[in-house]
This record gives C-alpha cells, structure tokens and sequence, in this order.
C-alpha cells in the first residue's frame, strides 16, 4: 500500500524543466539534425554527384570512388571529434558548439560547387572535422543542465535529431531527385542553413555552470572512483586525453566503451549503410517496375524506424537499466541482420524489416548521449565521449572504402552483411561488464 502511495505522489519526469532546459534541448537538437542530414546526404546522392564528377573510365569502379568519399568524411569526422571534445573540456561546451555548427554548414555549402573529386571529398573531410567537434559538445552541454531524472530522455530527445536529420536528407532527395543531374548539388544547399542557427544559440543559451565550477576546483581525476583514489587536488591541469586513461577505472571503462562504440559503428557504416542499394537489388527481383523508387523508400523508412528507437530510448534505459538496454540493442541488431539480408525477399515484408532494422542499429547510436556522460566527471566528460565516439571512426571509415571489395570477396552483399554482423556480439559480450548508473547523478 505505501509503495502505491508513494508511486501515485511520484513528480512526473519533466516536472523540474524550465524554459532554459528546452532551450539547451531544442539548440543542440538543432544541431545535431543537420549532423545527421550531412551524413546521410552524402550518402543518398553520391551516387548522381560522381557520375558528374568522374571520367567515363573511372565510373567503371565507382564502388570504390563513392567509399572513399564517405569514409573520408568519416575519417574527417573523427579526427574533428576528438579534437573538439578536448577543446570543449577546456575552452567551453557553448563556444565549440557555436563554431562546429557554423563550419560544416559552411563546408556543406562549398561541397555543392565541387567541380572534380578531390575537390569533392577536400570539402567533405572538412566538414567532417567540423561535425565531429558538434556532437560531444552539445551532448555534454545538455547532460550537464537537465535534472537527474529528466536527463536521459532528454538526451534520447536530442539524439533523435539524428534520425530526423537523415530522415530529412532522406526526404529532401526524394522531392528533389526528379530535377536533372544537378540535383545533387541542391541537396548540399539545403545544409547550409545551420550556420543561421549559431544566431540563436549564442543568445539563447549559457554555458554549462557544472563545467565552470569543476574547473575552478580543480579535482581532475576523469570518474568518480578515481577520485577516491587521487584525493589530493592540483594547480596544474593534466591533459584530458592522457586523464581518462591514467587510473585503472577509468581506463577499463574507456576501454569496453570503445568495444561497444567500434560495435554501434561499424555496423552501421559497413553494414546498414548497404541497405537502399540491397533493397533496390531486391525491387528488381520482384520485378518491380522501378526499382530505384523502393530504395529511396528503404531511406525514408529506415530512418523512420531510427527516430522511434531515439524517442523511446531513455525511456528504456530508465525502465530496465543501462546494461539491459546495450544488450537489448546490441542483440536486437545481431537478430536484425539474417532477417534482413538472409530471410526476406518479399519486397513489402522487406519494407517493414527495414523500418525495425532502423531502430536497432541505427538507433541504438542514442545510448552514447545517454550513457557516456554519466561514466565520467565534469572535467574530462566531452574529451571521453567524444574520444569514444569518434576514435572508433578511425576505424570504421574503412568499412565504406572497402565496401565493394568485401562484397566481392564475401560473394555478395547477404554474405558480408553476416559475416560483419557478427561484430554485434562485440557489444554484447562488453555491455554486462559496464557499470549500472541508472537513478544516479552525474560525477562532479
């Protein structure tokens, strides 16, 4: 009878937010839609876009051409992620936040005049670089302003910026495709828009308080159980890269969180990434009369799928706990590959796996923003999350270049879609190992 009591008279989760919280979330929400929409851009016209850019001779290996394009970018991606989080830890969330979205919006538009390929993916690695620096920080930000309870489905809210950005990418090639050749062009167009964002958010948010008061005490240890370890406090501040592997705790979270993010990433990059051309392999043998329409269909409902996974995520890991929900995801994912590459071959059955499908393995990217911060004090959190997040790019970029080649070598794309499926037990096998935070604070 009492636990009914005190469950009826529990506050709702959003009874502490403020009109400045729905700020933060709606400013890094902002951003990282146009993350998403740059990633998937790429990804959706890079096709068209090479057929312009490449002598007649070099199409005959586009393959190859369109995955270095991509895992350049991604290359770009994580070298500027990491970079950017470390300057985020000691310049400031909001002022990094600011200049990430202002240059990929800026590099996004200079990708649309591209005149030859190295111009192509010069503009497309830098604009990786700026993308990469957006995430970290504006996850960090948001982290570090909500309340305790409400945190995690704010971060599930700002990670389904994501999906609704490559929903949109998704979108935007769909009404524009039909407009001849250049078409692919205007799509790059349409992401310079962020850059009028960066006007809102230098005036309508402020910088994360937890952050300036962590500094000015100056206790650098990077979790909360190497502190207990290093009591003593120190003028000199150590590097925050070279921090969050000094202890012992630390290093062994940052090391099985790598496992997980390597995981979340090459999954998707070399294997979900696959999916509009597989499905367009599959209208036609369906006979469809137009083959090319279902795969951009694949896009839009994919990515559907994503944005649901987004939402309900912190949700999720609110009700059964962090690690149950990295294996959920992690094993959901593993499921989703026979069924998707392997079993299904009706089309309009296809249709619906691909939209589940989204929501494993592309919306399971939401436990970075949910998890990370929580490892990690205040000091060195957006160097952690973001080394986490975006290191492992330098590893999955090759996934996109290699694409074609491992096809090949697999003997299709069922046959490497299995095999690189096999990287989610990975994940599953690093998930129970990590610690429970949910229903705790954020580390000081």
């Amino acid at each position: 009878m009492e636990l009914q009591v005190q469950q009826a008279t529990a506050p709702r989760w959003n009874a502490r937010l403020t009109v400045d919280h729905w700020r933060v979330l709606w400013a890094t929400f902002l951003g990282w839609i146009f993350d998403g929409y740059e990633t998937f851009a790429l990804i959706v016209v890079i096709g068209p876009a090479l057929h312009q850019l490449l002598k007649p001779e070099q199409l005959k290996s586009l393959p190859l051409w369109a995955g270095t394009a991509i895992g350049i970018t991604l290359l770009g991606w994580g070298i500027g992620g990491v970079i950017g989080g470390v300057l985020a830890d000691y310049i400031g969330r909001k002022r990094i936040m600011l200049w990430a979205i202002f240059l990929y919006a800026t590099f996004t538009g200079l990708t649309a005049l591209s005149i030859s390929y190295p111009m192509l993916i010069t503009f497309r690695f830098l604009t990786g670089l700026a993308m990469g620096s957006e995430w970290s920080t504006g996850a960090t930000l948001l982290a570090e302003s909500w309340p305790d309870e409400a945190r995690p489905k704010g971060a599930g809210f700002m990670q389904s910026g994501f999906g609704w950005g490559t929903f949109l990418a998704s979108l935007v090639w769909f009404l524009i495709n039909p407009f001849g050749p250049d078409a692919w062009r205007w799509v790059f167009v349409v992401g310079v828009i962020p850059a009028f964002f960066v006007i809102y958010i230098r005036r309508s948010i402020d910088e994360s308080q937890r952050w300036l008061k962590a500094v000015r005490s100056g206790k650098w240890a990077a979790t909360a159980a190497d502190a207990k370890v290093v009591h003593t406090k120190s003028a000199q501040r150590p590097f925050t890269l070279t921090e969050i592997f000094r202890q012992p705790e630390s290093r062994r979270l940052v090391l099985l969180c790598l496992a997980m993010s390597l995981t979340t990433m090459v999954g998707w990059w070399a294997i979900s990434s696959w999916l509009p051309g597989y499905v367009t392999s599959v209208a036609k043998a369906n006979g469809a009369a137009n083959p090319a329409y279902w795969g951009n269909v694949t896009s839009l409902l994919y990515t559907g799928g994503s944005i649901v996974g987004y939402l309900l995520s912190g949700f999720l890991a609110d009700r059964v706990g962090r690690r149950a929900y990295l294996v959920f995801l992690f094993v959901g994912s593993l499921i989703l590959t026979p069924i998707t590459y392997l079993w299904t071959h009706d089309l309009r059955l296809m249709l619906a796996v691909v939209t589940i499908n989204g929501f494993f393995t592309l919306g399971q990217y939401a436990w970075f923003a949910i998890y990370l911060p929580e490892l990690f004090t205040s000091t060195v959190r957006a160097t952690a999350s973001s080394f986490i997040f975006n290191a492992t790019r330098l590893i999955a970029f090759l996934g996109p270049i290699t694409a074609g080649t491992l096809i090949q070598y697999f003997g299709g794309v069922s046959k490497a879609a299995m095999i690189l499926g096999l990287i989610y037990i990975l994940g599953t096998v690093a998930a129970p190992f990590m610690p429970e935070t949910r229903g705790q604070p954020l580390p000081e």
